[in-house]
């Protein structure tokens, strides 16, 4: 009986771990059969139109606007891979480190570039994969933590010890991991829409509403059939995300322009420009729930209430694993894309927590 006792823990955490991936595997296959009979009734409606992509050769002027900033690379001297980012304001002031979700690239944060460069060194980054970053070709180059590592390295060729850092969605899990990882980096931490990644590990399995919310999660475990899907219909789906009724950004907020969008859809467009972003995704299963999970750097949460991706329940949990000043500040009729849909609103609540004297707590 003695012995029995000791393994059933191990037992129970056998089960548990075995239907988890089973959970996955079944709803991998769930959302590969939804989409499958999307692109089938696309095809049925018109199948000249579902394939029809339009050449884009030379990028939108907003890229290039000098208002923004500086392109600049950084080559990594550990992975050999060469960053791309956009910085504004002077060398040497506090820095700033932007890091942008899916489907996103730098120009997510154009409306933070020109509000903070007065006062830091503000530096938008094209994460691993994206833009005009290097693309690692093998799904494992994506594992968090050669994420984590990259913001490290990047950060100490940059020339700084130390930065604020801001992530938004899945910049937002890697701004996480970067204060769990590395505190001794980061002043302070804002996240914007994304809850601490336990908080999202946990909830996902007891909210079936979360778990239908993430479910391209699932669908991006699969090889390259999420990236054909992305692109048919001239990358419709991209262009649903951030304009539809659903998931868009809301119709009080700051909507993108048709430049805007042409930029997002210029980016992704490029070839192979959407497997590196969506690799990120392939390897999250086996990296979560975290061991070390406590957060001790002053944060900011900011939160939309009408995300169509996260269940605003999250925000509230995450405070448990701050041990130190933490707000929430969650804004309503809002949606997922929270720093371009609102950016005065976010531009001062930022400024606001940044000029806060901030003590941990006992």
């Amino acid at each position: 009986m003695a012995k029995l006792r000791d393994c059933l823990p191990r037992l129970m955490v056998t089960i548990r771990s075995l239907l988890f991936w089973c959970l996955i595997y079944f709803y991998c296959g769930l959302c590969s059969s939804i989409y499958l009979l999307k692109l089938l009734w696309s095809i049925c409606k018109g199948p000249s139109q579902t394939f029809r992509r339009v050449a884009r050769e030379h990028p939108p002027a907003c890229l290039n606007d000098p208002s923004l900033g500086t392109h600049c690379y950084v080559r990594i001297k550990d992975s050999g891979l060469r960053f791309h980012y956009v910085a504004a304001g002077e060398r040497g002031k506090p820095l700033m480190l932007l890091l942008h979700g899916f489907p996103e690239f730098w120009y997510s944060w154009r409306h933070q570039l020109r509000e903070f460069k007065s006062e830091y060194r503000v530096v938008a980054l094209d994460l691993r994969g994206y833009g005009e970053s290097d693309a690692p070709v093998h799904r494992e180059n994506y594992k968090l933590d050669c994420l984590i590592t990259d913001i490290k390295d990047i950060l100490e060729s940059l020339g700084y010890s130390k930065c604020v850092l801001i992530g938004h969605d899945w910049g937002g899990m890697i701004a996480w991991l970067i204060a769990i990882c590395y505190p001794e980096m980061v002043m302070k931490l804002i996240v914007i829409n994304f809850p601490h990644p336990n908080v999202f590990t946990e909830y996902i399995l007891r909210h079936p509403a979360q778990l239908f919310k993430s479910s391209y999660y699932y669908f991006f475990q699969i090889p390259w059939f999420p990236e054909f899907m992305f692109s048919i219909n001239d990358f419709k789906a991209l262009k649903h995300l951030f304009t539809s009724h659903s998931t868009g950004i809301g119709r009080k907020g700051c909507r993108l322009t048709t430049e805007d969008l042409e930029a997002y859809i210029y980016v992704f467009s490029q070839p192979g420009a959407l497997s590196g972003p969506i690799n990120h995704y392939r390897n999250i299963f086996s990296c979560l729930p975290l061991k070390h999970h406590m957060v001790i750097t002053p944060t900011l949460l900011l939160w939309g209430e009408k995300d169509a991706f996260m269940e605003v329940e999250m925000a509230e949990v995450t405070k448990i694993y701050v041990k130190n000043y933490f707000r929430l500040t969650i804004l309503s009729e809002t949606s997922h894309w929270l720093q371009q849909e609102q950016p005065d609103i976010v531009n001062k609540l930022i400024w606001t927590f940044l000029k806060e004297e901030t003590r941990r707590k006992d």
